[in-house]
C-alpha cells in the first residue's frame, strides 16, 4: 500500500524531515511541513537547510524557527506513522530553551482600578466620591 513505507534499520537509516516533522507533531499537515523546510527556518545540525528531502538521521538536532518561539529538538526515532501526542512526543527530545520570565505589568496608580477588573464595587464606589470631593 503507498505510503506505509517501512523504514529502513541500521545506522543510516533515515527519514525526509518535512516527514518527520509531520510525524512529531510539530506541523499540522505534510504541506506545512514542507513549506517550513522550504522557507529556510530549519537547521539539521546547525546546518540551514532548504529542501525538505533532506534526511534526518537518529541523534540530528533540529532547530526549528517559529512565529513566537524556536524549537530545539534531538531526534530520538524515525516513526512510522502519525499517531497520537503520547506517541509523536516519543520521537524527540525537547532542547529547547525555557521562554523568558514574563514581567508583571505595573500597578494601576493611586485611586484607579486594574484594567479589567469590572465593576468598581460599593466600597470602592465610596472611595472614588470622597477622592472627587477633596479635589
Amino acid at each position: 500500500m503507498p505510503g506505509d513505507e517501512a523504514i529502513p534499520a541500521g545506522p543510516s537509516a533515515g527519514l525526509r524531515v518535512d516527514k518527520w516533522l509531520w510525524y512529531a507533531r510539530v506541523a499540522k499537515s505534510r504541506t506545512l511541513a514542507q513549506k517550513l523546510a522550504t522557507s529556510g527556518h530549519i537547521r539539521i545540525n546547525k546546518d540551514k537547510i532548504s529542501s525538505a528531502s533532506k534526511t534526518v538521521r537518529i541523534g540530528d538536532v533540529l532547530t526549528i524557527a517559529l512565529e513566537r518561539r524556536v524549537l530545539v529538538l534531538k531526534v530520538a526515532a524515525l516513526g512510522t506513522r502519525r499517531g497520537p501526542f503520547a506517541e509523536a512526543q516519543k520521537l524527540y527530545e525537547d532542547l529547547s530553551p525555557p521562554p523568558p520570565p514574563r514581567e508583571a505589568p505595573p500597578p494601576p496608580p493611586p485611586g484607579q482600578r486594574e484594567a479589567g477588573a469590572g465593576r468598581p464595587t460599593k466600597r470602592d464606589r465610596r472611595r472614588i466620591d470622597t477622592l472627587r470631593e477633596t479635589d
